[in-house]
Formats: C-alpha cells, sequence, structure tokens
C-alpha cells in the first residue's frame, strides 16, 4: 500500500504547542517567585547579622552618617541663597550632630562651618557679639584635610571686618595658625592688612 501523506495542517499542531506552553507558564513563574523569595531572605538575613569585631560592614544609603557630610554645604548654599531659615537649621543641626563624630575627618569642617554659618546669620540680624563669639568657635576647630591643606572659608571674617571688628578676627587667624600650616604667609599678609584698617582679598577662601 502507498503511505498516505499526512493531512494534518500547520494550524493543527501550533494550538498544542500553544497549549503545551500556557501549561508550563504558571509552574515556571512558582519557580521564580519562589526563587526571588528565597534571595530576599538570604540578603534580609545578612542585613540583619550583628556586626562582628574586626569586621566592617557597609552602612545603607540616607543614613546619619551620610547627612553629616551633606550638612556644612547645605548650610553654606542655603544661605548663600537667601534662605536663612534652612540655613540655621542645618547649622544647628550639624553642631547637635558633631559630638557624634569627632573620630570622623568632617568632625573639623562641621564645627567651622556651623558656626561661621551661624556668625552670619547673627550678624545680618544685628547680634554682633554673637557673631563675633561664633568666629572665635570656629576658629577653635581642630582643623580637616581641606582646611589644613587650603584654609577655612572666611566668609564671616570678612563680614565682620566690613562692620570695623578687627580685633576679633586677628584673634580668630591666630587661632587658624593652629591647624593651617600650609597658608603660605597669607595668614600674615592678611593680619597685616587687618591691623592698617583693610579688608584683604581671601579669593577663593570666601568658596570653600
Amino acid at each position: 500500500m502507498t503511505e498516505q501523506p499526512s493531512t494534518h495542517s500547520a494550524s493543527d499542531v501550533q494550538p498544542k504547542q500553544h497549549n503545551a506552553v500556557r501549561s508550563l507558564r504558571p509552574r515556571a513563574v512558582a519557580g521564580l517567585v519562589v526563587t526571588a523569595l528565597a534571595a530576599a531572605a538570604v540578603v534580609g538575613a545578612v542585613a540583619t547579622l550583628p556586626s562582628l569585631p574586626g569586621v566592617a560592614t557597609a552602612e545603607a544609603p540616607g543614613t546619619t552618617s551620610d547627612r553629616f557630610y551633606l550638612l556644612p554645604d547645605l548650610a553654606k548654599d542655603s544661605f548663600t541663597a537667601g534662605d536663612i531659615e534652612a540655613a540655621r537649621e542645618y547649622a544647628q543641626e550639624l553642631l547637635a550632630m558633631a559630638p557624634g563624630f569627632r573620630d570622623s575627618w568632617n568632625y573639623g569642617n562641621a564645627i567651622h562651618d556651623a558656626n561661621m554659618v551661624l556668625g552670619r546669620i547673627a550678624l545680618r540680624e544685628g547680634r554682633v557679639d554673637d557673631a563675633k563669639g561664633h568666629l572665635l568657635a570656629a576658629g577653635n576647630s581642630p582643623g580637616s584635610p581641606q582646611m589644613d591643606t587650603f584654609g577655612p572659608n572666611m566668609s564671616l571674617a570678612k563680614d565682620l571686618l566690613e562692620r570695623g571688628e578687627r580685633l576679633v578676627v586677628l584673634e580668630y587667624f591666630a587661632l587658624c595658625r593652629r591647624f593651617w600650616e600650609l597658608h603660605n604667609g597669607r595668614l600674615d599678609r592678611w593680619s597685616q592688612l587687618v591691623v592698617i584698617g583693610l579688608v584683604p582679598d581671601f579669593g577663593a577662601n570666601l568658596v570653600y
């Protein structure tokens, strides 16, 4: 007998293939769900492990530490933008946080910049004595890698000089000498100008 050719068309086969795929999809999806849940459980378990001596653990983004490093610029930028209340809040928050970060390289920046911003606000509000106190508090910063090399921001010193407050600025310069060893004579030149009643050109030290 002659073998008869198959009379099945492509349309007869495709529905069966589609049905097979559809029947596998729920099982495949279930497998993916189980895998994802297991991975999430592992991640959660690692995240909740206690710190072990000698083992460094990564700190999650958006932590208190992150904020501590952002606050100096937030305070200064807010003052420059004219948002005085925001600048005050950032500076006060920074001072409140600073004792918990005494071992941080940013501690000296925090002490200086928070007092500088609060002093500029005080001067803006007519509280000259408070501004002078903040300038000296800023000068009592232990320094930082940035200030030790490039020097501190002199904006509050400049503001006070423009009010005729020379003595407190000279005292501030003397305090800055303790950490700014690389001033390359700038503190000397600025001091000489202040003594004769001039306001120095502080250049980039109004930006840092």
